[in-house]
C-alpha cells in the first residue's frame, strides 16, 4: 500500500482536529474562571519571575477574507488610540497586582494590526509596559507587522521601544491568489518593509505563509516560496489555511469551489517544506522552519521547544499573560479569556475590572495530557520517564493511555520502554495522534482540516 492510500485509510483527508496550540482547547473554556480568579493567579506569580506578555489590537485598515482572527475594520486613527487608553488602563490593573521584581521574558504584541497605532502611541503604550515590568535580560520583544500599513515613524518608535523581532505576513505572493482572498500586498511592497525592518538593526525576521489557499498550486507556492526565500527571513510558520466559513463569515468571500483537495493540501505543503529544507531551514514540529543558528531551531535541537497561542516558542515562562479584547492568558493554574467583544472588554476594564469572561482551571489530568501532547506537537515523541517523575502517574496508566493510539495508527506510531513516538512516516497524522490524547468532546467545535 502506497504511503498516501495509507494516510488516507487513516482519515487524514477527511479529519478535522485541532491545531493544539492549547490543551484543553478553548471551545472548551467555560465562565467557571473569574476576573477575581485571573486577579488571584496574577498574584501568585512569584517575585522576581520572568513572565511573558501578549498584547491584541484588534483593528485593521482592511478585512482579508481569509482571516478568522478577531478583528475589525477602521479607517480612522480615534478608535485605535482610545483602545490603547484602554490597554494602559488594562496595565495598570495588572501593575497593581503583579509582585515585585517580575521581568519580561517575551513581550509580543499582534492582531490584527499592531502597526495601525500611530508612533506616539507606539511609544507611550510601549513606556506603560516597561512601568509594569521591564525586558529581562535575553529578552525578545516581537511585533507582527503589515506591510501595507508601516512606514519610517512607527518602525523608528518600535526600535527605539526595543522590538528585536518582526514578524511579517506574507500568505501568498501570487496576484490571482491574493486578490481571491482579500490580501493586496506584492513582492516589492514586502521586500521594502523587511529591508526597512533590517535598517533598524532588528536582529530577527519571522514570516508566515500559508498552503491550502484557492487557486494554489504547486507552481505557485514553489514560486511564492522563492520569493520568500530571496527575503532570508529567519523562521517561517507555514500554516494549513484553515476555510471555516461557519465559524468565520468573512471567508464565504472565498469561493469553495477554488480550494485545493485534502490530498492536494498534502502536496502542496511538502512542495513547500521541500525548498525550505534545501534552502537550509531545519524543520520545527509540524508547520515552522527555522535558520539553524536561530533560537527556535536551537531549542528544537536540545528538546527545549514548548507551543503556545502564537505556535512554537523557546520560551520557558510558566506566566504567559494576555492583554486586549480576546486575549488569553495562560498560568500555572489555568487559562483565563478577555471578552472577545471589543466594547465589553472596553467596558470591564473601564470599570476597574479585568475583562476575564472564561476560561479553564487545570486539573491533574490536564496537565499530564497537556504535556503529553505538547511533547508530540514538539517532539514526536513522548518520554515516559519525564511523565512519571513529574506527573507521578504510574506505567501503568501510562501504557492505557498509549494504547488507544497505538491501536488506532497501528504502524504508524512506537510504543516501547523509552515511551511514545511517532516516526517520520506517521508525521502527517501528528495532530490526529494528538487528539487520541485529548479527553474532551471535540464535537463542541468546528476545528480546521488535519492536513
Amino acid at each position: 500500500m502506497k504511503p498516501i492510500s495509507e494516510l488516507a485509510r487513516l482519515g487524514l483527508f477527511d479529519a478535522r482536529v485541532p491545531r493544539y496550540t492549547s490543551y484543553p482547547t478553548a471551545p472548551h473554556f467555560s465562565n467557571v474562571v473569574t476576573d477575581q480568579d485571573f486577579s488571584g493567579w496574577i498574584g501568585a506569580i512569584p517575585e522576581g519571575s520572568r513572565i511573558s506578555l501578549y498584547l491584541h489590537v484588534p483593528f485593521c485598515r482592511r478585512l482579508c477574507w481569509f482571516c478568522a482572527c478577531r478583528t475589525q475594520g477602521t479607517r480612522s486613527e480615534e478608535p485605535v488610540r482610545a483602545y490603547a487608553e484602554v490597554l494602559k488602563a488594562e496595565l495598570q490593573l495588572l501593575k497593581d497586582r503583579l509582585p515585585a521584581g517580575v521581568t519580561l521574558s517575551r513581550l509580543h504584541w499582534g492582531g490584527g494590526t499592531p502597526t495601525l497605532l500611530p508612533a506616539d502611541e507606539i511609544e507611550s503604550l510601549a513606556k506603560a509596559i516597561f512601568a509594569v515590568a521591564p525586558l529581562g535580560k535575553d529578552a525578545e520583544f516581537s511585533v507582527e507587522i503589515d506591510p501595507n500599513e508601516i512606514d519610517d515613524a512607527r518602525l523608528d518608535a518600535l526600535a527605539a521601544a526595543g522590538m528585536n523581532r518582526a514578524s511579517i505576513g506574507v500568505q501568498d505572493f501570487d496576484p490571482i491568489i491574493q486578490k481571491t482572498i482579500g490580501r493586496d500586498q506584492s513582492y516589492e511592497v514586502t521586500q521594502k518593509a523587511a529591508e526597512m525592518i533590517r535598517a533598524r538593526g532588528v536582529r530577527s525576521l519571522n514570516a508566515d505563509i500559508l498552503y491550502g489557499l484557492p487557486h494554489q498550486s504547486d507552481a505557485r507556492i514553489s514560486d511564492s516560496v522563492k520569493k520568500l526565500l530571496s527575503l532570508s527571513p529567519d523562521r517561517v510558520a507555514l500554516y494549513g489555511y484553515a476555510h471555516v466559513p461557519w465559524m468565520a463569515r468573512r471567508q464565504v468571500m472565498i469561493p469553495s469551489d477554488a480550494m485545493p483537495k485534502p490530498e492536494e493540501r498534502l502536496g502542496l505543503f511538502e512542495t513547500a517544506r521541500d525548498l525550505f529544507l534545501a534552502a537550509g531551514y531545519e524543520e520545527i514540529g509540524i508547520d515552522h522552519f527555522a535558520k539553524p543558528e536561530d533560537g527556535l531551531a536551537v531549542a528544537a535541537r536540545e528538546g527545549r521547544l514548548h507551543r503556545n497561542f502564537q505556535g512554537y516558542t523557546d520560551d520557558t515562562a510558566e506566566a504567559l499573560i494576555g492583554l486586549g479584547a480576546s486575549a488569553i492568558s495562560r498560568m500555572p493554574q489555568g487559562y483565563a479569556q478577555n471578552a472577545p467583544s471589543t466594547s465589553a472588554y472596553i467596558k470591564a476594564i473601564r470599570s476597574g475590572n479585568f475583562a476575564t469572561v472564561k476560561g479553564h482551571a487545570f486539573d491533574r489530568e490536564d496537565l499530564l495530557r497537556a504535556r503529553m501532547i505538547e511533547a508530540l506537537m514538539c517532539d514526536f515523541r513522548i518520554d515516559s520517564r519525564e511523565l512519571l517523575g513529574r506527573f507521578g502517574t504510574s506505567p501503568e496508566r501510562l501504557a492505557e493511555l498509549y494504547s488507544v493510539p497505538a491501536h488506532e495508527f497501528d504502524g504508524m506510531v512506537v510504543v516501547n520502554d523509552e515511551g511514545f513516538a511517532i516516526p517520520e512516516r506517521g508525521r502527517p497524522l501528528t495532530r490526529m495522534i494528538a487528539r487520541a490524547f485529548d479527553a474532551y468532546d471535540l464535537s463542541k467545535a468546528g476545528h480546521s482540516s488535519a492536513v
